[in-house]
């Protein structure tokens, strides 16, 4: 008699990988985000038992809060600056890279490794740079560019330079790995039907690179805007807010009206609108961003 067949067992393939994915998208990320939209509708306090509902009063401080304005404006400011030095930089350095041999891949490691490194490790090597006795006055001395030291973290102007240079430091290492990646996938055979055509180097870049790396340009941009946008740790350190909360971002001023004020009710209506405004540029910049990549 022939052995009957067994059933094929059902085979679950990658459903629980994608529902632990959904589960943890879910407890990180959507429930946070929920719980600070319910508590931004009340006057919650840690150190009161109790809160109760305010409605849109935490919303309606938003628009009255001259600090937080302050605080906005200052972040676009380093938002704007550290995107185009970014990717100015990047692709710089990518371009400059551009080689398959080992010394420019040794090269290109080390230029990723400020990605890699803590923002609070990075602040505190950069303020020891910074400072009036610190290597870069020494060496600017040194070549006779300045007679005395200059304040580098000591005014409103020379702080939000600064800022803006060490977090350009640590995002241009992004950059250039995105643009070498985005160089390396344009087909060799575009450069020499260009060289055939008696395109120079100028016009390779503007007719076959900048058209071809859109993409990578794109992504860098996007990443670039919302990582500055939340930018605390770097601030915390270097400056602290200061001189006179002059370099005060928007996410820092969030975390001092939290737990500083104890005031969770208006701390998470701030958050609100700095979620809504960082999804809101990245996704107006994003949508021209591919309209272009279509364009070219």
């Amino acid at each position: 008699m022939p052995t009957p067949r067994r059933a094929a067992r059902p085979t679950l393939g990658l459903a629980p990988i994608a529902w632990t994915a959904i589960a943890l998208y879910a407890a990180f990320l959507i429930y946070p985000v929920l719980r600070s939209l319910l508590l931004s509708f009340t006057d919650r306090n840690p150190l009161r038992a109790d809160s109760s509902f305010v409605g849109l009063d935490n919303y309606r401080e938003l628009f009255v809060d001259e600090r937080l304005r302050t605080t906005l404006l200052f972040t676009v400011t380093v938002v704007v600056a550290v995107t185009l030095l970014a990717n100015a930089f990047g692709l710089a350095f990518a371009l400059l890279l551009n080689r398959q041999s080992m010394s420019y891949r040794v090269l290109r490691t080390l230029v990723f490794i400020p990605q890699v490194l803590s923002g609070v490790i990075v602040a505190f090597v950069w303020r020891s740079i910074l400072t009036e006795n610190g290597l870069l006055n020494a060496a600017l001395q040194r070549m006779g560019l300045t007679n005395e030291p200059v304040s580098w973290l000591g005014s409103a102007q020379m702080a939000t330079l600064s800022i803006c240079g060490v977090v350009s430091w640590i995002t241009i290492a992004f950059a250039t790995v995105v643009y070498s990646a985005s160089l390396r996938s344009v087909p060799p055979s575009l450069y020499e039907a260009a060289r055939v055509d008696g395109a120079g180097a100028f016009r390779r870049f503007t007719h076959v690179t900048w058209p071809m790396i859109a993409p990578g340009t794109t992504i860098t941009v996007v990443l670039c805007l919302i990582t500055t946008f939340k930018l605390y740790d770097v601030i915390a350190v270097l400056t602290g807010g200061g001189p006179a909360k002059s370099t005060e971002s928007t996410a820092f001023y969030l975390i001092q009206v939290a737990f500083t004020n104890n005031l969770f009710g208006y701390a998470s209506a701030i958050a609100m609108l700095l979620l809504a405004l960082t999804a809101g540029i990245a996704y107006l910049v994003t949508h021209l961003l591919r309209k272009r990549e279509g364009r070219l």
